[in-house]
């Protein structure tokens, strides 16, 4: 797994050994910032469920100017650290061994606003939930903050508006999709 663009381009960057992560493939990360690539200079992001970090290193790599990295797994943050150092990106990078929602509450009123909030939870679990569920009344988000979540193809996606949220696209790949969110106003 490399950094595809930006200031860190071709950069190898280390993953977890076995199946506990899945880091996205380089032809849908590439799709991905494709589409948000006009959102990142300058932006504040955060990468939930991070795995190796490859998500938040691009967007430093492509003008974000700051990323925090969530994972609840010691050996995945211990990864990230190693990327984020590899990536020269250590000054504008903070790292969270934790569960999402109480890194959430830990950031609350310590923190900027995010402009974008990428959350890649293990598929089919809904772990997405409780994440929106607090974020929806949060200071950590505002009504332009962009989240996008990466999640099953199968997954359904209704419930999203329910709990407060204004779907603005999404695109659909063989295996995955990326559900692209707006908080409603409030």
């Amino acid at each position: 797994m490399r950094v595809i663009a930006g200031t860190a381009r071709r950069l190898i960057l280390k993953t977890l050994p076995g199946n506990d992560t899945r880091p996205t493939t380089d032809m849908i990360k590439e799709t991905l910032f494709n589409m948000i690539n006009f959102d990142l200079p300058g932006s504040v992001f955060l990468d939930l469920f991070a795995g190796s970090g490859a998500i938040g290193i691009e967007a430093l790599s492509r003008g974000a100017s700051k990323c925090v990295f969530v994972d609840n797994n010691a050996k995945a943050t211990a990864v990230i650290r190693d990327n984020v150092q590899h990536t020269r990106f250590e000054d504008v990078s903070d790292i969270i061994t934790s569960d999402s929602v109480s890194a959430l509450r830990r950031l609350e009123n310590k923190h900027d606003v995010f402009s974008i909030v990428f959350m890649d939870p293990p598929y089919d679990m809904k772990l997405e939930d409780p994440v929106l569920f607090y974020l929806k009344n949060s200071s950590l988000i505002d009504d332009d903050t962009l989240i996008i979540v990466e999640m099953s193809i199968k997954s359904d996606t209704e419930h999203f508006e329910k709990s407060g949220y204004m779907i603005e696209k999404i695109k659909s790949y063989k295996t995955n999709k990326h559900v692209f969110l707006r908080r409603k106003s409030i």
